[in-house]
C-alpha cells in the first residue's frame, strides 16, 4: 500500500489584521442603535410628566453605556479580528465576546464571494465569504480594504482551483 502524505493543520492566531478602517466603520455601524434608545428616552420625557431625576438617571446611563460600548467594541474587534491564507488553508479569528477561530482546508472550498454595503463602500471596505462544505456554515473575513477582498478572492480561486479534490 503506498503511503499517504498527510498535512495536519494546527488552530494558531492568522497573521492579518483587518482593515484599521473597520475600526470607524464598526463605530459607524454601531450608533443608529444607541440613537433609537435615545429617541425613546427623549419620548419617554415628552410623554411622561413624572419625575424627572428618573429621565436624567436614564439618560446617563444610556450615555455611559453608549460610550463604552462604541470605544470598546470597534477597537477590541480590530484586534481579535485575522485572517490569512496560505498554500494548505484559510485560517480566521473573529468576534469580540464569542471568539471563534476556524480552519479551512483549500481543498473544501466551493464559492468564495465578495460583497460590500454602501456604508462599508464610503470606507472602502469590503468582505469575503469562503462557503466551505463544512456544517459550521461559510468562514466571513469582515472589514477588510476593498483591495484586499479583490486580491484574496483572486488568490483563493487560483489556490482552490489548483487544489485537486472535489470541495464536498
Amino acid at each position: 500500500m503506498k503511503d499517504m502524505e498527510t498535512t495536519t493543520l494546527q488552530l494558531r492566531p492568522p497573521r492579518n489584521r483587518v482593515s484599521s478602517r473597520a475600526i470607524r466603520y464598526w463605530t459607524v455601524r454601531a450608533l443608529p442603535g444607541w440613537l433609537v434608545l435615545v429617541a425613546a428616552e427623549v419620548l419617554w420625557r415628552l410623554v411622561d410628566g413624572g419625575r424627572d431625576e428618573w429621565h436624567v438617571i436614564g439618560f446617563v446611563v444610556t450615555g455611559v453605556l453608549a460610550a463604552a460600548h462604541l470605544v470598546v467594541m470597534p477597537r477590541w474587534r480590530f484586534r481579535v479580528h485575522r485572517w490569512e491564507i496560505t498554500d494548505e488553508a484559510v485560517y480566521t479569528q473573529s468576534g469580540w465576546f464569542n471568539q471563534e477561530w476556524r480552519i479551512a482546508p483549500l481543498s473544501r472550498i466551493q464559492t468564495v464571494d465578495t460583497e460590500r454595503g454602501p456604508i462599508e463602500a464610503v470606507f472602502g471596505l469590503a468582505n469575503v465569504t469562503i462557503t466551505t462544505a463544512s456544517a459550521a456554515g461559510p468562514l466571513k473575513l469582515h472589514g477588510l480594504d476593498q483591495d484586499v477582498a479583490r486580491d484574496v478572492s483572486d488568490v483563493l480561486t487560483a489556490r482552490t482551483h489548483a487544489v485537486p479534490g472535489d470541495a464536498t
